[in-house]
């Protein structure tokens, strides 16, 4: 888990490991982490992980942003019928995220016309040219589907009225 997926600090995380996996070290020297990596631990991002994953005990699960997150999805369908799908499992997933793709659209475009929104694109751009991620690709995603991918985030400050204005904003860009 990434500490800034729960509101704790950049740059910190914390990995479980099943019984009896074994991992390739990520950084090879020292024996920190049980052999796993080299280096000093940042003490202070660990202590603010530990906080925020205390305070996430009050809001975890997210039912309101997830009503909030189905709720975004069920307006996207209404205004833009099939020139909207859903990129993934229909319940299955998490609460706070809204994959989506405008097929035949280009996800980077969308976006930046959406400046200011929590958001981001399928695909990755690499000396001028646009690839399809590795996980729309895993999911075996088209690239005409694919490429207009744009994963949404909602928090647990998320508000109807934000996602009013991004439907708003969404119309103009996409008329």
């Amino acid at each position: 888990m990434a500490g800034h997926k729960l509101y704790g600090p950049k740059g910190i995380g914390a990995l479980y490991i099943r019984t009896g996996l074994q991992l390739e070290p990520l950084v090879h020297g020292a024996g920190h982490e049980a052999g796993r990596r080299a280096g000093t631990e940042n003490v202070l991002l660990d202590i603010g992980l530990g906080a925020a994953c205390e305070l996430a005990e009050s809001w975890i699960g997210m039912e309101s942003v997830q009503r909030l997150r189905d709720l975004f999805w069920s307006r996207l369908t209404r205004k833009f019928g099939g020139g909207v799908l859903l990129n993934g499992h229909p319940s299955a997933r998490l609460p706070n995220t809204l994959n989506v793709s405008f097929p035949g659209r280009i996800g980077a475009d969308i976006l930046h016309a959406l400046a200011g929104v929590a958001a981001s694109t399928g695909s990755a751009c690499h000396s001028g040219s646009i690839r399809l991620s590795p996980v729309l690709e895993a999911m075996r995603i088209p690239p005409g589907v694919g490429m207009g991918a744009i994963r949404f985030s909602l928090g647990r400050t998320t508000t109807e009225e934000e996602i009013e204005a991004v439907m708003d904003r969404l119309k103009e860009v996409l008329a």
